[in-house]
């Protein structure tokens, strides 16, 4: 059992999904040629406003103003044909690249039903992703696509003159996408003979015959043709019977997860920026959901028209796979980001990693969304700045309370087991912020406090003891000195003066 998934117009479909638009507008395709571009593709829409192909686009704006008219961009059928082969993987790891928009599924040995399902799905993913897809199942490749085509032209350009005796697998979002034969000759016999496409000089004899169909063609003597035609005869013969199974050439699955595009046009708001980055994440986590694998980091680069460069990489909280998350976190960056000019190419990288899995211990605990955290902290770092956001750790030196802020680390190690010291001394209890205080001194040592808390005259003190620090560096020195008082009406404090300022007293803390 063979399965082929078909875009029809491909190039049109490529380029139109790269810009946010709405999906019924009309549009066509035009050739490269300057001089004088002509239609070679055409969606629903226009055909139905009465453009043709091998119009003039002069003549397709006369019959549709509002047509949208693009020319074929490689980047943009590069990507598809990637989105393509990344759903295809999904259904079996034998898949071959048989053409533009084409993909040829070697599932012999798998039963029809799964079959089925796996189709239907492959068809539902490619549809939002701005790839109309249609999927044939038979019993040889070629058979398969003749199914999947036959769905996707028009009934008018490619119907049968009976009643189709094939069955097909129909879905709400997706009706008529995907199609089995179960019944060769019953299915090729009314096709049209441009089906299996014979060359322009043999199509002109056979039609001379008044051969229409397929049918027409094999209801001849099968020997007497082939010596009339020779190999050419030979080969019609053969596609207009469906062909036979054949070994697929496959592709191997992708090792490096990369989106690149260069725009047209020079991008200067948020919105299609946004648009073609969910293209590129809906893609890229098909390729690591099939090769087992989760991101772990992200890299986003910008190509600015002024030939600068803006390049940002997200460490990840959590390996994941799941598109909401990474786009979120691409979304978070980008609607704070402001460049000096505007932006003509897009890089997005994704690095792997085998997913974490760790039963964690009964009395551990992890966050309940870790990427919604770091989302939050992003959304701070970009208000406050990333200097002032961290996790606090302690500087080498002595100063008091001197601490830095460095980034969150990626995996929190299990803490160490705390070692059990005997109790020595009272517990102070610190002040965030120290309290000012102002000090009454008689002979050089403290008599009475005054705090918006508390006063009192000193009855009882410890001290002084002096400190002092990294007098090697004029903007780091620092130099403090320190009593431990008890006051009349009881309490017992830590009080410090810093940098040798007689006026500038404060209340470290309490003791216990």
């Amino acid at each position: 059992m063979f399965a082929v998934l078909y875009i029809a117009d491909f190039s049109l479909n490529a380029v139109l999904r790269t810009e946010p638009q709405l999906p019924d507008w009309p549009a066509a395709l035009l050739t490269p040629d300057r001089k004088k571009p002509t239609v070679v593709a055409l969606n629903t829409s226009a055909r139905a406003l009465g453009v043709a192909l091998h119009m003039t686009s002069a003549q397709a704006l006369a019959r549709c103003p509002t047509i949208l008219l693009r020319t074929p961009q490689p980047a943009a059928e590069a990507e598809a044909r990637a989105a393509l082969l990344a759903v295809s993987l999904t259904l079996a790891p034998c898949i071959e690249d048989t053409g533009p928009g084409l993909c040829t599924i070697d599932l012999r040995g798998a039963p029809l039903g799964r079959v089925v399902s796996a189709a239907t799905t492959a068809v539902e993913q490619l549809t939002p992703m701005g790839l109309p897809t249609t999927a044939g199942i038979a019993s040889t490749p070629l058979l398969a696509l003749y199914a999947a085509r036959q769905l996707a032209l028009p009934p008018a350009i490619f119907s049968s003159g009976s009643p189709d005796p094939v069955e097909g697998k129909l879905t709400e979002s997706c009706p008529r996408r995907v199609k089995i034969i179960r019944e060769p000759r019953a299915f090729l016999a009314p096709l049209p003979l441009a089906t299996a496409d014979p060359s322009p000089q043999l199509a002109e004899i056979l039609a001379q015959w008044g051969l229409r169909t397929l049918g027409d063609l094999t209801a001849l003597p099968r020997d007497d043709f082939i010596r009339r035609f020779g190999a050419e005869g030979r080969d019609l013969w053969h596609r207009a019977l469906g062909g036979a199974p054949r070994p697929l050439c496959p592709i191997t699955p992708p090792q490096q997860f990369i989106a690149r595009f260069e725009f047209e046009h020079t991008v200067e708001t948020l919105e299609p920026l946004l648009f073609l980055l969910r293209r590129f994440l809906d893609r890229l986590t098909l390729e690591l959901e099939t090769s087992q694998q989760v991101a772990a980091e992200l890299i986003l680069t910008l190509q600015m028209e002024d030939d600068r460069r803006h390049e940002r990489r997200f460490r990840l909280p959590e390996p994941t796979s799941k598109v909401e998350i990474l786009f979120r976190t691409l979304h978070t960056h980008l609607e704070s980001l402001q460049t000096a000019s505007a932006i003509v190419a897009l890089d997005l990288r994704i690095e792997p990693t085998r997913p974490l899995v760790r039963q964690q211990d009964l009395y551990e605990t992890g966050l309940r969304d870790p990427h919604g955290f770091a989302e939050t902290l992003a959304r701070v770092v970009a208000i406050v700045g990333s200097d002032r956001v961290g996790t606090p750790r302690f500087e080498s030196t002595h100063r008091p309370d001197a601490i830095r802020l460095v980034p969150p680390l990626d995996v929190i190690p299990l803490p160490p087991v705390a070692p059990i010291w005997p109790e020595f001394g009272l517990a102070l209890r610190r002040f965030r912020p120290p309290l000012p205080a102002q000090l009454h001194l008689t002979e050089q040592q403290p008599t009475y406090v005054e705090t918006q808390r508390f006063s009192g005259s000193i009855v009882d003190l410890r001290g002084p003891w002096h400190s002092n620090g990294e007098w090697w560096q004029q903007d780091r020195a620092w130099a403090r000195i320190e009593w431990d008082i008890a006051l009349a009406e009881g309490g017992l404090y830590r009080l410090s003066q810093i940098d040798n300022r007689s006026d500038a007293w404060f209340i470290e803390g309490e003791y216990d």
